[in-house]
């Protein structure tokens, strides 16, 4: 019964970040009231999962990677809700709701090293991650030509040139537009892409993919990246500094692209 509460733990939790996103970034009051109840749920069933697995084998402390998974997301969300309920923010979500969800979302498949139950769903799983991540490169490489054409138009409009062969390029204010957005499309696919990374990843090596330096350092760029979104939501940071905020978040997920190219766990073999 530890796993079905375990695999409502692990849903709740990905709803709960996605509300959460919605919240922060989108600024929607009518989101904000529901993410912290869903956020609550999630962490109630993690905490009946975590009970319930310890009480079956008769000991308090948790024994192998599932279950310092199980019990580090259950103490993550824990921190969360304290902090959202004393200081009534729901900005640190962004960072505790999606880190428990990765961390319950294989343990919550069942078996120590997950199986695909055929090589079917597994290509599936490969082409998401793979069209994922490529199309997150895209919108990041459109982000940053945005952004360098809204300097350029910028600087022209500021030296009071002539238009010359710019005249084509649209105001500064729809320039901007097209760098945030793309920038926001950007991440949503890399979490995509890593999430999908992830379960193929565990059918392959197992827990020991969490082991990888190159992996966890992905995930601290996927960090990074929501950390830039952040300020530039939060600063309202609009112009040359948001394009430089384009800019550093390009430069990271060619980090994480080099990072890959060099972790074994890429070296696993393709359906």
């Amino acid at each position: 019964m530890f796993l079905f509460w375990l695999r409502v733990a692990a849903v709740l939790y990905g709803l709960a970040s996605v509300l959460v996103f919605a919240a922060v970034f989108g600024d929607r009051p009518a989101w904000r009231r529901i993410t912290l109840p869903v956020a609550f749920a999630a962490w109630f069933t993690n905490l009946v999962s975590t009970v319930e697995r310890l009480v079956l084998a008769h000991r308090w402390m948790p024994v192998g990677m599932h279950e310092v998974q199980s019990m580090l997301a259950l103490l993550v969300a824990t921190v969360f809700l304290l902090v959202a309920l004393r200081y009534r923010t729901l900005s640190f979500g962004i960072f505790a709701l999606p880190l428990s969800f990765l961390l319950v979302v294989v343990p919550a498949l069942g078996a120590e090293k997950y199986h695909f139950s055929s090589p079917v769903i597994r290509s599936d799983w490969l082409f998401v991650h793979i069209a994922a991540l490529l199309a997150a490169y895209a919108a990041l490489i459109f982000s940053l030509l945005a952004s360098l054409l809204y300097l350029t138009q910028e600087r022209r409009l500021k030296s009071k040139r002539s238009p010359g062969f710019l005249n084509w390029l649209p105001p500064l204010d729809t320039m901007d537009q097209i760098a945030q957005k793309t920038l926001v499309l950007g991440f949503h696919c890399m979490t995509i892409g890593l999430f999908a990374g992830s379960i193929i990843a565990q059918e392959s090596v197992g827990p020991a993919y969490f082991a990888d330096p190159k992996i966890w350092l992905s995930f601290v760029m996927w960090g990074l990246y929501v950390v830039m979104l952040f300020i530039r939501r939060s600063a309202g940071l609009r112009g040359r500094r948001a394009a430089y905020i384009s800019s550093a978040v390009f430069v990271v997920m060619l980090c994480v692209w080099a990072a890959n190219l060099l972790s074994s766990v890429h070296r696993f073999s393709a359906p």
